[in-house]
């Protein structure tokens, strides 16, 4: 366990896998947490897979989350609004 360290700084995901009967809506709240906590510019994709490294239980909610996490660190791309629309030439 490294409670306190630059991949967990509170301990989060560590306190997680120890909470018996943990839900998935409990999970996502604590990642949420947990992405608050860690600094602006850490490349965060490297941290949760060393988050499941670490902790990777199969079967677990937050392995699930994680892994979500994972997947999901891609840059957003803009769906659509007033700036996407075609607008007459001036």
């Amino acid at each position: 366990m490294r409670k306190g360290d630059t991949v967990d700084p509170k301990g989060l995901i560590y306190e997680a896998y120890r909470i018996e009967g943990i839900s998935y809506g409990e999970c996502r709240s604590i990642f949420l947490d947990w992405a608050l906590a860690v600094p602006v510019d850490a490349q965060t994709s490297a941290l949760i897979a060393e988050l499941l490294q670490r902790h990777g239980e199969v079967g677990h909610p937050m392995t699930l989350v994680l892994t979500e996490g994972l997947t999901a660190t891609e840059a957003p791309r803009r769906r659509g609004g007033w700036r996407s629309r075609k607008r007459p030439e001036a």
